[in-house]
């Protein structure tokens, strides 16, 4: 195929700088959240079994943590822009690029800089995420979401609802940041596909019961999912979590794009295999991010390893 010859149309390109914007808006919003839940953990504790309501209540008094919530939800509404005006196989892998300015920001704010390995790491996550992108731009076809498909989509979450809530319940006192990041990119990538049916089915004016079951288990994997973040800003580095975010969330997103929606049903086997193997060396560069960041290896908590930079920040 000829490598000019893409998958869509040139308006449908629109939605790339927009969703880089988000990715900016999300980089700078996790890092404010990060910093605003470390001060509360400091001050106030951190619970072996995740974030306590008392905890999560006394975030709402935390100007650093309220400007990054208002930023985050900015990066949300660029992300659903971008979903109207491109496909979600496209888009969505570009919020990448805030896991770079993130772990910029977080050295300079944190006084900790990124290790080899560390370094190593993101530019797999970059790289593999980059290479997926490039796969998807020339193969991938925008498919519209039947009745049936949205179906399968909202019956494979419902198991994964289940199946995370179940293991926070019994597990949470063992749950490590690694853990809280995957869970949250996962509950992501399907919060990122519903909402792209939802804007369409909106759209369409396609009013039924199945755009009213897609709003509601968007909103249960978007609580669950953002209770994850903080528990995972409480136990690790800003650049790990959206690292989870930015990575896992996509290949999540992308996967059931190919798998559920066919949206690769006519590209050749090979391109099937680059698909596999960069979204694999994406999630190991995750992985090693997790094992070798310099403010995951250490044994104090990361509230208390910030504690003093974060009482001498403005907001708070």
């Amino acid at each position: 195929m000829d490598a000019l010859d893409l998958s869509y149309q040139p308006s449908q390109l629109l939605g790339i700088p927009v969703a880089l914007i988000g990715a900016c808006f999300l980089s700078v919003g996790a890092q404010l959240q990060h910093h605003g839940v470390a001060k509360v953990e400091a001050n106030a504790g951190h619970g072996d079994g995740g974030m306590s309501l008392r905890n999560l209540g006394l975030l709402l008094a935390r100007p650093s943590w309220v400007i990054g919530t208002l930023l985050l939800g900015l990066a949300i509404v660029f992300q659903l822009v971008s979903l109207k005006l491109s496909p979600i196989i496209l888009v969505q892998p570009l919020g990448v690029v805030g896991l770079v300015i993130t772990s910029i920001l977080n050295a300079r704010v944190s006084g900790v800089k990124l290790n080899h390995q560390s370094v190593v790491a993101v530019i797999l996550c970059v790289s593999g995420v980059g290479a997926f992108v490039l796969l998807a731009a020339v193969f991938a076809r925008d498919e519209p979401v039947t009745s049936r498909a949205l179906v399968v989509i909202l019956i494979i979450l419902a198991v994964v609802l289940i199946l995370f809530g179940t293991l926070f319940w019994f597990l949470r006192r063992r749950f490590k940041a690694i853990i809280y990041v995957v869970g949250a990119g996962v509950l992501y990538g399907f919060v990122a596909t519903l909402a792209k049916v939802a804007i369409d089915r909106i759209s369409n004016q396609e009013w039924d019961w199945l755009l009213v079951a897609c709003i509601v288990a968007l909103l249960l994997a978007a609580v669950l999912g953002a209770y994850f973040v903080q528990n995972a800003y409480s136990s690790g580095p800003p650049d790990l979590v959206i690292a989870g975010l930015t990575v896992i969330d996509p290949l999540v997103a992308v996967t059931i794009g190919i798998v559920v929606l066919n949206e690769a049903a006519g590209a050749p086997w090979w391109a099937m295999v680059g698909f596999a193997a960069t979204g694999a060396v994406a999630i190991f560069g995750v992985f090693q991010l997790s094992k070798h960041h310099p403010q995951t290896s250490a044994d104090a908590p990361v509230a208390d390893r910030i504690t003093g930079v974060a009482k001498e920040s403005s907001l708070d």
